[in-house]
């Protein structure tokens, strides 16, 4: 299949433990067998399944920790074992 000079075809770009990223327009035929005319310049389709809009990707997969708490969960509470210990002053 090849397509006229004046045709786009487009470009699938698979991303390693991400999306597909889809140079557009295109058409994406869902599994009920609707379709989405999607005339963005690049689309990324989620390939984890943890979107909230399929089949586009919005990073769902990612974790999301504040920066507050990961710092909070590396760094030990005072009298907590483990903690360090304040040198005693000489």
């Amino acid at each position: 299949m090849s397509a006229s000079p004046a045709e786009k075809v487009p470009r699938v770009t698979p991303v390693l433990e991400g999306p597909l990223l889809v140079e557009g327009p295109a058409e994406i035929v869902l599994p009920d067998g609707s379709v989405i005319l999607c005339e963005r310049p690049v689309m990324a389709l989620c390939t984890c399944r943890r979107t909230l809009r399929p089949p586009f990707c919005d990073t769902s997969h990612r974790p999301r920790l504040r920066a507050t708490r990961a710092t909070k969960r590396n760094t030990p509470r005072a009298g907590a074992p483990g903690a360090a210990e304040e040198p005693e002053p000489s």
